[in-house]
This record gives structure tokens, C-alpha cells and sequence, in this order.
């Protein structure tokens, strides 16, 4: 109960975003908070099975449920959770016509179309537990005056620490020879050709908001020469703490660069912003590092440029769609460290974005307005990142 308490306390002293842009002009808001009646509640959320009971921390899973069944259920709310997300067929589509509000998360996300839009007549509140909610048709949801919000910061350090990891398992080479231990096998020369120290290195970062800057202050004590682009310029005070320069134009960016981070949100603006031709103009060899969306990648592009050397090494727990299916491309292109989307739901993550979705959830039944930072479309308008 003290780190959940803990976990409510931080997502409270979150730190403010920039304020909303408005995407919309006249678009009919449906009343959020309307009444005090029972709410029909739905969540999305990955099966653990047999992990379900290792730990009692668990709690983004469909069997952890957030924590919040018998908090919600004591206030005569209906809570269902449910895995099975796609197609007419699925358990979700069941509950569209009539559900309230619908929770889910990056890690298992159910897409939410205009067309389950248009069919949910009762829906007022599209949660994410965690960060990142290109899952929702936006547009849509402003259109409709729906209310999307998640748990901006939650996952933040989380994510930001799988990064650095990542690129140090890029750059060192790491898993052919972790592979040569596991098939019984020795030879240091198939590994030490192409590894590297990561002092020294040009590392950029493409995007530079919370995760991008926790990134960099993670970077700075390996004397690193670190790059940022972003559409707004760090303060002054951390740019100089971090020694990060920053590049107006992205190209000039990747040319430089021996590692890329991708860290921007899903937009239409970023899909399939790194296809062939952008590929081409980074260093032979740059190694890339992608927690963002799988979408922001052209995948055959990758899968190419992985091919040909052009890309020495690509990780990442992103995918395009997810779950990947077992025939996708990624699964197989040489020199990647891939793993499932994993690297902001540790437990720590989970009992962080768990408790900012029952604080919100507690906010909405007793009318009240969501810290500033959390709201994605509020009122028609388009928070300013997925413009």
C-alpha cells in the first residue's frame, strides 16, 4: 500500500505539458461527468497466466486489473476486463454500445476506430493506462466530444532506462555472444569485430521531450556527444547541464549521428517518417533504438536497410501492429535486438500509471477536472504533441 500510495503522490507532482491546440471547431461534447448512476467500465489489458500470482505488484495485466476491481464495484460501478480486442467477434465489441468509459494500454491496445467511435453511444472517458494514445482514432474522438486522457510521466524513467540499455547491447554487441554462451559455443572474434565503447560516440535523440531528456541526463556520464531535434528547443539550464546541441533539421541530425533514439509520438506527421530515402542518409552502420511506435518506421525499409549493413543494429519493443503477428519481417532481419513492448510496463511503471488512472477515474465520478498535463483531446481540441 506504501508504494501505491507513493506512486499516487508522483503522478499528482507531475510537471505541466504545453496546453491543447484545437483540432475542432464545433463539435458536440458529451457530458462527462452527466450523472451520478452506475458506470459501465471496461479494460484492456494482456493475459499474464501462470505470472499472474509471482507478484502481488502485477497489476497491469488482465488478471491484476489495475487494482482497482473492488474499489470500483464498491461504488456500484461495473468493471469488466477482457484480452480479446479484435474483430466483431471480440468480447470488447460486446461491450461498445453501452460502456462508459474504456481503459487500455500501449502494451495491448484496443483500436479505437471512428467506426467503434460511432457505435459507442454511451462512451464519454478513453483512458490509457501508460503513455501514448495514437491506439484512438483522435480525430474521431474530437469529433465526437469524447474526453482522452492518460498518465503523462508515468512510465518516463522506465522507458528512458531501457533506452540506455538498449544502446549499450547495440554498441557492445551483446547479444551474439550472450547467444554463443546459451549454444554452447566460443568465439570472441565474431563478437569483437564489431563491437565498440559508447564514449566518444555521436548519440541523437529524435524528439526530446520527457523521455528524450531523461535520456540525455542518463547519457551525459559517458562522454558522449549528444544531439537533440525536436519542434521546441530545451531550457536553456538543462541543455547546458547535459551539453546536448541541439539540430533544427532532422537530416542534419541523423548524418551525424552513430546512434539514434527515436522518441516522437505517433502523428500523422511521424508515420513512415523514417522510409528508404530517409534511411540513406544516416551513417553506414548507424545503430537505432526505437521504444516510440513501431509506425514511425517504414518496417520493410528496415528490414532492407538491416539486410545491407546500412542500419548495423536495430532494438526496440515497438511494433507495427500489436501484438506482432509470428510472420512479422522484424522477427528475423539480422543484427536487431527486438523484444515485445515491455519497456514501460515494469512494476514500478504499473503501479505508477494504475494509480493515475484511479485518481482520474475518481475525479471523473466526482466531476472534476484532470491535471492539465493528462488530457489528450479535451472540449474538441488536440493536445499540441499529435498535432
Amino acid at each position: 500500500m506504501a508504494m501505491k500510495r507513493a506512486a499516487t503522490s508522483a503522478i499528482r507532482a507531475f510537471s505541466s505539458a504545453s496546453p491543447a491546440s484545437s483540432v475542432s471547431s464545433g463539435s458536440s461534447t458529451r457530458l462527462l461527468h452527466a450523472s451520478a448512476e452506475s458506470k459501465k467500465i471496461v479494460g484492456v489489458f494482456y493475459k499474464a497466466n501462470e505470472y499472474a500470482s509471482l507478484n502481488p505488484n502485477f497489476v497491469g495485466s488482465l488478471e491484476g486489473a489495475l487494482g482497482i476491481r473492488d474499489w470500483l464495484e464498491s461504488q456500484g460501478h461495473q468493471y469488466i476486463v477482457t484480452d480479446d480486442k479484435e474483430g466483431l467477434d471480440s468480447e470488447l465489441e460486446k461491450h461498445i454500445p453501452d460502456l462508459h468509459v474504456l481503459i487500455t494500454t500501449p502494451f495491448h491496445p484496443a483500436y479505437v476506430t471512428a467506426e467503434r467511435i460511432k457505435r459507442a453511444k454511451n462512451l464519454q472517458l478513453l483512458l490509457t493506462a501508460g503513455i501514448g494514445s495514437d491506439h484512438i482514432d483522435l480525430k474521431a474522438a474530437a469529433a465526437a466530444g469524447l474526453t482522452v486522457a492518460e498518465v503523462t510521466g508515468s512510465n518516463v524513467v522506465s522507458v528512458a532506462e531501457d533506452e540506455l540499455m538498449r544502446i549499450l547491447i547495440l554498441v557492445r554487441n551483446f547479444l551474439p555472444g550472450y547467444h554463443q554462451v546459451i549454444n554452447g559455443e566460443w568465439n570472441v572474434a565474431a563478437i569483437a569485430y564489431r563491437a565498440y565503447d559508447l564514449e566518444g560516440k555521436t548519440v541523437g535523440t529524435v524528439g526530446a521531450g520527457r523521455i528524450g531528456k531523461l535520456l540525455l541526463q542518463r547519457l551525459k556520464p559517458f562522454n558522449c556527444n549528444l544531439l537533440y531535434h525536436d519542434r521546441l528547443k530545451m531550457d536553456p539550464e538543462l541543455e547546458k547541464q547535459t551539453g546536448a546541441k541541439f539540430e533544427e533539421d532532422l537530416d542534419s541530425l541523423l548524418s551525424k549521428c552513430d546512434v539514434v533514439v527515436i522518441n516522437t509520438p505517433l502523428t500523422e506527421k511521424t508515420r513512415g517518417m523514417f522510409d528508404k530515402e530517409r534511411i540513406a542518409k544516416m551513417k553506414k552502420g548507424v545503430l537505432i533504438v526505437n521504444n516510440a511506435r513501431g509506425a514511425i518506421m517504414d518496417t520493410q525499409a528496415v528490414v532492407d536497410a538491416c539486410s545491407s549493413g546500412q542500419i548495423g543494429g536495430y532494438s526496440g519493443d515497438v511494433w507495427n501492429p500489436q501484438p506482432a503477428p509470428k510472420d512479422h519481417p522484424w522477427r528475423y532481419m539480422p543484427n536487431h535486438a527486438m523484444t515485445p513492448h515491455i519497456s514501460g510496463t515494469t512494476i514500478d511503471g504499473q503501479l505508477r500509471y494504475a494509480a493515475g488512472v484511479k485518481d482520474m477515474l475518481d475525479r471523473y465520478f466526482k466531476g472534476e477536472e484532470f491535471p492539465p498535463q493528462n488530457y489528450i483531446v479535451k472540449e474538441g481540441k488536440l493536445a499540441s504533441q499529435y498535432l
